[in-house]
């Protein structure tokens, strides 16, 4: 188990470092002047080589990512000064000729818009997308195996039809173009009927009432959301109950004169959910990472809203710092996942 788990962390290291070289040099590939968008047009030549300087600009692209990679070690090696010491909020392991070894939160510098730690904007931003993602998981679940259970027990009639072509058509329609339907459809032209709105946040500050949890404002976005999964978990549920409903002991528990309903949900139903959950848990991370076009049509401000907005500012810290957060939470569920499917499933081994 140990040494299973120190494998896949060394792959998911490995990773990490492939996704921050992919993203730094695409990023520098982007066309446009970040100096620019943060100094303002007007401002003069001497102010625009301050910024330059101050965020590292002006040196190779190699330094660069040097630096950076290093701004992220937990462990590095900086001259023991206050300035640093304020930067890094590091603990000394020992020192080495006038430098320090240092502990440290890895550091993943400033934004160059806000000017705010980005390790800050996304704890800031990360509730509303765990929230999002959370909800939309949960109703694609619940809702995609009670379609599909349906579509099994009544295979090739009206409703399996329905189902079957519904979720062909919900993998299909990209997130980008289901959530201006639906939001336009809902939220707009059917807003007096079902009381939604297209945009609004979780937490809604009211001056007179304070602080306010808005579920409804919930509804639309973790819908739009849950669409792909629930579509998936259709097609999963529906093959794998005819498969089950095919085996030999399925046969004998009929022979045997047991009750429809007690072959379906004891003996059925348990042995087909087995693939429906391996594949459920491993999405949380996805569709945390995949609201992005969702929380920028419903002006759902998470972290996917942010990563556009960075995006169109070239603000690269708050790209690459939510950009590294996603893929660390994939590598830690994906063994999580791995570990807690073995532990359950006695002939799955971790070799």
């Amino acid at each position: 188990m140990i040494n299973f788990i120190i494998k896949r962390f060394t792959y998911g290291i490995l990773v990490i470092l492939g996704v921050i070289l992919v993203v730094f040099f695409l990023f520098h590939a982007l066309p446009g002047d970040p100096v620019a968008m943060m100094a303002g047009q007007r401002s003069d030549l001497a102010t625009k080589e301050a910024i330059t300087r101050e965020f590292g600009l002006d040196k190779p692209l190699p330094v660069q990512l040097y630096l950076y990679v290093k701004d992220l070690s937990p462990i590095a090696v900086y001259q023991d000064t206050p300035e640093n010491q304020a930067k890094y909020e590091y603990t000394v392991l020992f020192r080495l000729a006038g430098n320090v070894a240092v502990f440290k939160r890895p550091y993943l510098r400033r934004g160059f818009q806000t000017k705010r730690r980005v390790g800050e904007i996304i704890q800031d931003k990360l509730a509303s997308t765990f929230w999002l993602a959370l909800t939309a998981m949960v109703f694609a679940t619940i809702v995609g195996i009670f379609f599909g259970v349906l579509a099994a027990l009544n295979q090739n009639s009206f409703w399996d039809h329905v189902f079957v072509s519904g979720s062909i058509l919900g993998i299909s329609i990209p997130s980008f173009v289901s959530s201006a339907v639906i939001g336009m459809i809902f939220g707009f032209y059917l807003s007096d009927f079902t009381g939604l709105n297209v945009t609004g946040q979780l937490w809604q500050v009211d001056p007179f009432e304070g602080r306010k949890l808005m579920l409804k404002n919930l509804i639309l976005p973790a819908f739009t959301l849950g669409i792909r999964p629930l579509s998936i978990i259709v097609q999963l549920t529906r093959s794998s109950m005819l498969e089950v409903l095919g085996q030999d002991y399925i046969r004998t528990a009929h022979s045997k004169g047991l009750a429809y309903y007690t072959i379906v949900f004891k003996h059925v139903l348990k042995n087909a959910l087995n693939p429906v959950i391996t594949s459920v848990s491993g999405w949380l991370a996805s569709l945390m990472a995949g609201a992005f076009f969702v929380e920028v049509i419903f002006d759902w401000k998470g972290l996917g809203y942010t990563t556009i907005s960075a995006v169109t500012s070239l603000d690269f810290p708050v790209v690459m710092g939510v950009t590294l957060f996603f893929a660390l939470v994939f590598v830690i569920i994906n063994i999580l996942v791995d570990v807690v499917y073995a532990m359950l499933d006695p002939r799955v081994r971790l070799h």
